[in-house]
């Protein structure tokens, strides 16, 4: 079993600074990129049950966790590109949740060569068109925070279909926490730069290797994402969990570590 305290670190990043954490292993270095609002310690569950052997590289992006961020225009990728240099990791294996999953994608369309395999969990992409029912519940949060009622948008995120599978859970407590721990800035302005070509439009490009997890009681546009990305990446293996939901790291994180080692170990 693998440890979760791992040596932190702190690396800038154009305007930013980001915190992350360390594991020494042997072979490629596995790096987890975590979602929207979420920090290392969303891997926490996952970490303790990935192979001990497997070097792992963590970081809270952007805005999130314990990372540190100006107001100014920045990249995702860009940010992980900065991370690995600093670390001085040529080539890396990639798993990003959900929002972390648009990162590694952008990233390994911008870096092929850095990229040996990828996983995507429940991921989101860049240049998604979402559906009005997504985009009325993410207007509706936005302007509670914006308004200055950051515990009504906290709510509202929690109440969000992304959730639905955790609530009443061991699980869903983690996650509740977290949400409380969020300072909410993003939803109040995110000065994110979108990509020339955005991923939705260039996926058959991606020259990595991919699994693609996800649930089979995640929100219909992640459920419509993950087919796209299936459909039109050209090295992919798909496994659909049918009683998970969004947050697969979350609710079954020891069958997501076996599924990543059975992925990385070729």
């Amino acid at each position: 079993m693998g440890q979760v305290l791992i040596p932190a670190f702190q690396v800038p990043a154009g305007g930013a600074l980001l915190h992350g954490e360390r594991r020494a292993g042997t072979g490629t270095p596995l790096v987890l990129i975590h979602g929207f609002g979420g920090s290392v310690r969303d891997w926490d569950p996952v970490v303790a049950a990935l192979s001990s052997h497997r070097p792992l590289v963590l970081y809270d992006q952007r805005g999130f966790g314990q990372s540190r961020a100006d107001d100014g225009p920045y990249s995702h990728a860009d940010d992980l590109a900065a991370l690995l240099d600093a670390l001085g990791v040529a080539e890396a294996d990639l798993c990003g949740m959900s929002l972390g999953g648009a990162t590694a994608i952008d990233f390994a369309l911008e870096h092929p060569g850095r990229v040996r395999r990828m996983v995507l969990v429940s991921p989101l992409m860049t240049g998604w068109v979402w559906s009005q029912d997504w985009i009325e519940r993410w207007k509706t949060i936005g302007r509670a925070a914006r308004s200055g009622d950051l515990a009504q948008a906290r709510q509202l995120w929690w109440a969000h279909p992304l959730f639905d599978t955790l609530r009443g859970t061991a699980p869903g407590a983690v996650m509740r926490a977290s949400i409380e721990a969020f300072h909410g800035r993003q939803w109040i302005a995110d000065p994110q730069c979108p990509a020339a070509v955005p991923a939705a439009d260039r996926l058959g490009d991606l020259s990595s290797p991919t699994l693609l997890l996800t649930g089979a009681r995640d929100t219909v546009d992640f459920r419509e994402i993950a087919r796209t990305i299936a459909a039109r990446a050209p090295d992919v293996q798909h496994i659909d969990h049918a009683d998970a939901g969004h947050m697969l790291n979350l609710e079954i994180p020891e069958t997501v570590a076996a599924e990543i080692d059975r992925f990385l170990d070729v």
